[in-house]
């Protein structure tokens, strides 16, 4: 005999509880220092590119003479990025999560639409921008190869910076990070959910992992592809002390346009993207791989 009810039917799967705000904070977090502890070396590079006027190295020429000069030296400059990885990535995560709710919530759907992706996206990116910048600041000071000297550490650089520009000095290029993380957000959340729909389901846990990979990895690329040009200013306009030549995002991506061409713009893409593509990446899979550890899933 059969019972009642559901009798002879797969059992109905209980519904997917969301998970606490502390959770996507944390695993934000470890994802972020993760990323940042295998990546650094190429954003130095990065940086360096960004900073040249003018035909400057290739990324292996930069790299190479990088590790013969500055050995152990090429981590100058880690010490702000470790500080604010962690809060930075993890507000990444939570508050993109929050802004999609909220609109979900104003459209009344279930899941987001690629505009409202990218709209939770770019809002958690400009709420993002505000924490980061005095810590990119400082890095950027402290990476920059004509600065070799000019600061014995991270707190003299702090201590330098303030004694010469005052606190407001810190937020210098804010506007332009808001440029690059909007655009960095917005690319990235934009199409995470239109890969992870294109790619084969995974009926393993090793393929979620793959899938997550891959779909971070071209979500990161893309959105890496879209913000260069601001992040290239954001580096100029953050290594001049006082005013300078560089101001505004805008108007500063028009005048290196103009003296160096456009090319001048994707200063610093190759190890930029080679960092933030796969990086991407392992942000994504190391993000929900402890989130399943918090949820009690592993």
């Amino acid at each position: 005999m059969t019972s009642k009810g559901n009798a002879g039917n797969p059992p109905t799967p209980a519904p997917v509880k969301s998970q606490p705000l502390w959770h996507n904070l944390v695993s934000g977090g470890i994802a972020g220092v993760s990323e940042i502890l295998v990546m650094y070396p190429l954003d130095v590079v990065k940086t360096r590119q960004q900073l040249q006027v003018g035909r400057g190295q290739s990324m292996m020429s930069s790299l190479i003479s990088m590790v013969r000069h500055d050995g152990i030296k090429m981590y100058r400059g880690i010490v702000p990025p470790i500080l604010v990885e962690a809060p930075k990535r993890a507000i990444k995560f939570a508050s993109n999560k929050f802004y999609e709710k909220q609109i979900l919530a104003f459209y009344g759907n279930s899941k987001p639409t690629q505009m409202q992706a990218i709209g939770s996206g770019v809002l958690a990116g400009i709420t993002e921008a505000f924490i980061v910048v005095p810590f990119e600041l400082v890095k950027i000071r402290l990476q920059a190869k004509e600065n070799a000297g000019k600061y014995s550490s991270t707190m003299d650089c702090v201590n330098k910076t303030f004694r010469a520009e005052g606190l407001s000095g810190f937020f210098k290029g804010l506007e332009s990070t808001i440029w690059r993380h909007a655009c960095w957000n917005g690319g990235y959340f934009g199409l995470i959910h239109t890969v992870k729909a294109a790619l084969p389901k995974p009926t393993t846990e090793q393929g979620v992992l793959v899938n997550n990979f891959v779909a971070g990895a071209l979500a990161g690329t893309f959105g890496t592809m879209l913000n260069t040009p601001a992040d290239v200013v954001k580096s100029r306009i953050q290594n001049q002390v006082g005013a300078g030549k560089y101001n505004w995002c805008i108007p500063s991506i028009l005048t290196v346009a103009r003296e160096e061409g456009l090319s001048a713009l994707y200063k610093g893409f190759l190890p930029k993207v080679l960092r933030l593509g796969p990086g991407g990446g392992i942000l994504l899979v190391v993000n929900e791989f402890v989130m399943k550890l918090l949820a009690g899933k592993n």
